[in-house]
């Protein structure tokens, strides 16, 4: 991370000008804990992936950012070589499972798998944040807004398409984590690849595959339009090194998403969309002059399948993969 991206080293604040509007009172937000215990942190870790260290100062290494320490023993060294450690054991794992597809397909598939906005997720759905020691009061706030839309995404069902989100960017720091993590395995482990991708690999599930990564929920949103003699289509733009995906569905914008993969950025405008057309403030723009009977079906669907995720949760399974057939023979069964 560069100290232009590092959100913990600001040049100066800068005062909003004198004639902007008062924003709005912020939502009352729970920031991130921290565990002082450095041993109970250790021992969390390990008990999460069931893999005792040979060398405990590895995986101290990984949980510590370099606004604690100012850079001289950070978690740096280690993300680097877990970047690249997961990267070829997810190509690994794809091209062993996919021997159909080709390099860009399979590439599609690994980025989305270890996409920032993915690793993000597991950090927050595995609570490792507060493990990491740091100094950084502003990094705390970014990764509780980011947390807290995290928890909006489970609220709204949202959170089965594991690859991103739309409304919070997710901070870089959490994939760190999770890379950081996985490089300290690996070098504890005598850089075994076989060993790493066994401790870690159920941290990541559900993994995205070519029969999910576009059907979930790009395929979808095309499929709900058709079903009401709309058609969404696609924007995209760049913003600041980021590809922005707008959605416009009936000339109206409907969603919006972002991320450093072209692919992604437009599967989670997909998914923003999605939730603004069924239930949400965008309802009108698909009921407009029609029944809205199959609207009331797909909002009861979700309803099922909520239920259902969190069923898995409560019994720590993997979260179940709806396959789009569901939706399609609910709209050719009327």
């Amino acid at each position: 991370m560069t100290p232009s991206q590092n959100p913990c080293k600001r040049r100066h604040p800068t005062p909003p000008p004198p004639s902007a509007a008062s924003p709005a009172a912020p939502v009352a937000l729970s920031l991130p804990g921290f565990v002082a215990d450095r041993a109970e942190a250790a021992v969390r870790v390990e008990r999460l992936l069931r893999y005792q260290f040979c060398d405990r100062a590895l995986l101290e290494e990984a949980l510590t950012h370099q606004s604690f320490s100012d850079g001289a023993f950070s978690y740096q060294r280690l993300e680097f070589v877990g970047d690249a450690a997961l990267g070829l054991a997810f190509s690994n794992f794809l091209y062993l499972t996919n021997p159909t597809l080709g390099p860009g397909a399979l590439s599609t598939l690994r980025a989305a798998n270890i996409s920032t906005e993915k690793l993000a997720r597991v950090a927050v759905r595995h609570d490792l944040y507060p493990l990491l020691r740091r100094k950084c009061a502003r990094l705390d706030l970014l990764v509780g807004q980011f947390i807290e839309s995290v928890k909006q995404e489970v609220m709204h069902d949202l959170a089965t398409a594991p690859y991103g989100g739309s409304v919070v960017k997710a901070p870089k720091v959490l994939a760190d984590i999770v890379e950081a993590i996985a490089a300290a395995v690996y070098v504890d482990c005598k850089f075994d690849l076989e060993k790493l991708w066994k401790v870690t690999r159920w941290l990541f599930e559900p993994v995205i595959t070519a029969e999910t990564v576009d059907e979930q929920p790009v395929t979808t949103l095309h499929e709900l339009c058709q079903k009401h003699g709309k058609v969404a289509q696609f924007e995209t733009w760049q913003k600041g090194g980021m590809t922005m995906v707008n959605v416009f569905v009936g000339g109206e914008m409907v969603g919006l998403g972002s991320s450093e993969q072209k692919v992604i950025a437009k599967l989670n405008a997909a998914r923003d969309a999605l939730g603004k057309l069924i239930g949400g403030a965008k309802q009108q723009v698909l009921i407009n002059g029609i029944a809205n009977g199959l609207v009331d079906e797909i909002v009861e669907l979700r309803e099922c399948k909520q239920k259902l995720t969190e069923q898995c949760i409560g019994k720590h399974w993997p979260k179940p993969i709806f396959k789009l057939q569901m939706l399609w023979r609910l709209g050719r069964s009327k």
